[in-house]
């Protein structure tokens, strides 16, 4: 089945849909710096083990791939399904396609359960699908006129979707260019640019925004172990684009401050509770001590959507424990651990509000206290 005039956005995006929205094309940032790789998301299980494993990463991005590979496998599921209609087998009916689509939301639900926007995204196309069929009585066939309206109105919300984060990082990066001047050191944590979102980024937007418009901010990047997003993605992000950066290990944060060279550290996020708790990746919570201790801002920047008010604080906010092969083999070419040594690998940590300068979203800048700041 093909869909009718649902445009592109004409210009290199690290998630896109395929021509005949039968797969999503990702950037695979696995492979990156050393191999720019796209590859197509067919299979339920390839867009599973596409967020599972990295392939596509960031709060922002997980959401837009997520929106991406529903209306992809609603598209999926009509092709086979009429196809076998034709050869004389179970008419399309309404209800064994919404029971397919809730098993599939299920599904990729469950591959990380920390960042908001996977379940946020979601939400969002359950309820877009659901506009879609509420008239259909419970027990219909559909037909390939109602088959292909509700495929369109999904690639329609997927593609809004990453419209609207598009203009949302642009907000962002004006907001966080705006407590930066010509000169500044920022430090960040983890990897927060175009490659997390789908422009600019959050944390990175400010530096890439400002180097557009010819100021000059400077940007040190933690490696960010132990998957190293910092050196393989934000390093290579920021040099790509001609903005001073500069690499360092996790445990030198602390002498680049020392060294008066950063005047504000920015990171993005991937969930925020409501009295302004931040779950960010792993290591996050030690560069707002460190800047606490040095009298350095720290800001938490991140689209509205990774706002959850159904946490009051972070203890409320679950974290993703992976594979402790990250840490002692993942990047080397033999183990650096002995083996059989006991590993623990949280993807993310907690930042407490009271270590927040303020939390930069699309809607402006705010400041403690977070918990009625968040609801403006």
């Amino acid at each position: 089945m093909t869909t009718g005039d649902i445009l592109l956005i004409e210009r290199p995006i690290n998630v896109r849909f395929r021509k005949d929205y039968k797969a999503v094309i990702i950037l695979d940032q696995s492979k990156l710096p050393n191999h720019t790789e796209f590859i197509d998301l067919v299979t339920k299980e390839d867009m599973y083990q596409a967020i599972l494993k990295l392939k596509v990463r960031g709060a922002p991005a997980i959401g837009i791939c997520a929106a991406f590979c529903y209306a992809v496998y609603a598209n999926l599921f009509f092709s086979e399904a009429f196809a076998e209609e034709r050869l004389g087998k179970n008419p399309v009916c309404r209800e064994l396609f919404l029971n397919e689509l809730f098993t599939f939301k299920k599904y990729l639900a469950s591959c990380r359960p920390t960042a908001v926007n996977l379940f946020w995204a979601l939400e969002r196309m359950e309820k877009a699908l659901l506009a879609e069929v509420e008239e259909l009585p419970k027990d219909c066939e559909l037909t390939i006129d109602s088959a292909s309206s509700i495929v369109n109105r999904l690639i329609g919300e997927a593609c809004k979707i990453q419209y609207e984060d598009i203009s949302m990082c642009k907000a962002i990066s004006e907001y966080g260019l705006s407590l930066l001047k010509d000169g500044d050191g920022i430090l960040t944590h983890c990897n927060a640019g175009p490659l997390a979102t789908s422009h600019y980024g959050t944390a990175l937007g400010p530096a890439l925004l400002g180097h557009e418009r010819g100021i000059n901010i400077k940007v040190f990047a933690d490696e960010t172990r132990p998957l190293l997003q910092g050196a393989r993605l934000t390093a290579y992000e920021l040099h790509k684009a001609g903005v001073p950066v500069t690499l360092i290990c996790d445990n030198m944060a602390s002498i680049v401050m020392k060294n008066g060279w950063i005047q504000a550290c920015m990171v993005g996020c991937d969930r925020i509770a409501s009295n302004g708790d931040c779950a960010n990746k792993i290591g996050s919570s030690g560069v707002a001590i460190l800047a606490k201790h040095y009298n350095i801002p720290f800001y938490v920047m991140g689209p509205t959507s990774t706002i959850d008010f159904s946490c009051r604080s972070g203890d409320d906010i679950p974290i993703e424990l992976r594979s402790g092969e990250e840490i002692s083999e993942k990047y080397f070419s033999e183990p650096i651990a002995p083996s059989g040594i006991n590993l623990y690998n949280p993807a993310f940590d907690i930042i407490d509000h009271e270590l927040i300068t303020a939390i930069i979203t699309e809607k402006g800048i705010v400041r403690a206290p977070f918990d009625t700041g968040l609801l403006q």
